[in-house]
């Protein structure tokens, strides 16, 4: 069984249903059906054996999400090649590297902007023959480019997709905190071990509707977003972009959603805000609304049915408290996957409050992805659930997370010492995640391994716990906390600029210069109340003394984070690296 065969079933299975759905700028959604998918895949990949792709070629993707990018990846597979998918965000001299490293032969792109940047390296990518644009070019098209439907219309031979099990399917390229990024290669095994195990315990049918909006280049979305429900049935709508989700939601309603806890805490905030700004009426009306649902998400946690009272006063929280937030998911949502990153207990128990369940799990690139899931019958909030079935997870002496089973990967490309310091002699592959295993089997993460804080003491510290409960507070949007071989513990805080003028204003404070209101005595003094009122419960040595309040927002654009909002601290550090001295004036 490989993807393309199983992709092919699902073809001849589900026939004129809803496949893919994209808006058009300036339209509406349209559909794209099971049998319309089959056969521009078929006719791509007789595309790409006109153009001379066989067997194990490198394919690269270079895309936003939309229709093409689906049909360049099946397409691809089917031709025996290897998917290379990019994130749209690289730079031209990223995309030139894991052109290079793969030693691709073609790259499909999505718009000029992207083309661009691929004829600005294509000197200095010798194994690359083809670039493939999915828009109309306006002009002159550039030697050794063709249009995305100009392939398909070449109608070469049919291809041979007599691909094994364990070829390699796909190369994701690791967006990295640190160094060069690694080429992680999956097999069709990978991928259909993985699906299985998910769709064993998530159900995934052709009555739901998905909004994609994470990148597809990263393997959250590919498994989860693209090949699950591909394989069930399901329909996927693709956000316009990452600014427009909201209003897609509304659009498309989407029964599931796939998303990192980013969107989650910014949906939560943005609620917080509201309230804040409504009358005391309305806020006592809203704060009464959360404590009944977190009364009735506290007995459903504990396995109990809320009383008949309780149920009342949830249906009335759920009418003049929540079905707002309900209507703005598109009043479909059976619940929310969140991953790539730790999501805060709190956003989790929030929404759950207001009748949404975030079902958050765990996994990585090199395990195509998933480890361990909560799911719909069985969760706990603050995990990332029980390994999946055909999992291996045991803790390591130090902490580490380690995971054996079909879902690791065959290696990195073209680097056996890489593969080699992850992968033991026993097939154990090394997270680098610290992490325990609670009684009832739930994976709990404290931390990356390379993120411990040790302080000159010699007491390790978890940054993620303090961050993830520090940005709970409306008044921190972002926060990096530092201190290696120091004394104690300091942070680099982006404020929540907006909550943050509006308090300073009640408090006749001017806001018309921002970078002297965040130097202001009683600016300082109101950030550091909320670090230490929330910081109660860590221990001495994990308070944050010291702090500098930053005037603009960590970001991709930047360098400053990873794809999946992951900050980069080495170059955060580096950036703000005066800022850091200035916060220990007893070191300099």
């Amino acid at each position: 069984m490989t993807l393309i065969s199983m992709f092919e079933e699902t073809i001849q299975h589900y026939g004129d249903k809803p496949a893919l759905a994209h808006k058009p700028r300036g339209g509406t959604y349209l559909d794209i059906s099971y049998t319309e998918l089959g056969e521009s895949v078929d006719a791509f990949s007789k595309g790409l054996n006109a153009l001379g792709v066989e067997k194990e070629d490198r394919v690269a993707i270079l895309s936003e999400n939309r229709p093409e990018w689906a049909i360049t990846d099946f397409g691809s597979l089917k031709t025996g090649a290897v998917t290379v998918p990019m994130f749209s965000t690289l730079t031209a001299a990223q995309v030139g590297y894991i052109l290079n490293d793969s030693g691709a032969k073609v790259i499909c792109v999505s718009t000029e902007k992207q083309l661009e940047k691929c004829l600005s390296i294509r000197g200095e990518v010798p194994t690359l023959e083809q670039i493939i644009i999915f828009d109309s070019i306006e002009g002159e098209t550039p030697e050794g480019v063709t249009e995305f439907e100009a392939v398909c219309e070449l109608a070469g031979e049919a291809t041979d997709n007599t691909t094994s099990e364990d070829a390699i399917a796909t190369i994701i390229y690791t967006s990295g905190t640190t160094g060069n990024p690694k080429g992680v290669m999956l097999t069709h095994a990978n991928f259909i071990f993985n699906l299985q195990a998910c769709k064993s315990l998530i159900n995934v049918s052709e009555t739901d509707v998905l909004l994609s909006f994470l990148p597809l280049s990263h393997v959250f979305e590919r498994l989860g977003g693209h090949y699950v429900p591909l394989f069930s049935g399901a329909k996927i709508a693709y956000a316009e972009s990452t600014f427009t989700v909201a209003q897609n939601m509304q659009e498309v309603a989407p029964t599931v959603m796939l998303s990192v806890p980013r969107l989650y805490e910014t949906m939560h905030d943005r609620i917080l805000r509201a309230v804040q700004e409504g009358s005391s009426l309305k806020q006592k009306i809203f704060h009464w609304g959360v404590s009944v649902g977190s009364s009735v998400s506290s007995a459903i946690q504990q396995g109990k049915k809320p009383s008949a009272i309780l149920q009342l006063q949830q249906n009335i929280a759920d009418k003049l408290v929540f079905a707002k937030l309900k209507a703005a998911t598109g009043g479909r949502l059976r619940f929310f996957v969140s991953g790539g990153a730790a999501l805060p207990q709190a956003i989790a128990e929030f929404f759950h409050a207001a009748g949404i369940l975030i079902l958050e799990g765990y996994g990585l690139t090199e395990t195509s992805p998933v480890i361990s899931m909560n799911y719909p019958d069985k969760w706990k909030f603050g995990t990332v659930g029980a390994p999946v079935p055909g999992v291996e997870v045991q803790i390591a002496e130090d902490g580490e997370i380690l995971t054996r089973g079909p879902h690791v990967m065959k290696g990195y490309f073209n680097n056996e010492a890489a593969t080699a310091e992850v992968i033991d002699g026993e097939g154990w592959f090394h997270t680098g995640d610290i992490g325990i295993i609670d009684v009832d089997g739930f994976v709990k993460i404290t931390d990356r391994k390379k993120n411990i804080i040790v302080l000159s003491n010699g007491k390790n510290v978890a940054p993620q716990p303090i961050e993830s409960e520090l940005v709970q507070s409306p008044f921190i949007s972002q926060i990096m906390v530092i201190g290696s071989e120091r004394k104690n513990l300091a942070a680099l805080i982006v404020p929540n600029f907006d909550a943050l003028k509006t308090w300073a204003a009640e408090n006749s404070i001017d806001t018309g210069d921002l970078s002297a209101m965040l130097q202001t005595r009683e600016v300082q003094q109101h950030i550091q109340s909320e670090i230490r009122n929330r910081l109660t419960d860590f221990a001495d040595f994990e308070q944050v003394r010291r702090f500098v309040l930053l005037e603009k927002e960590f970001s991709q654009e930047a360098d400053e984070m990873t794809p999946t909002l992951k900050l980069k601290r080495n170059v955060i550090v580096e950036r703000y690296s005066d800022a850091i001295e200035g916060m220990y004036p007893e070191d300099a």
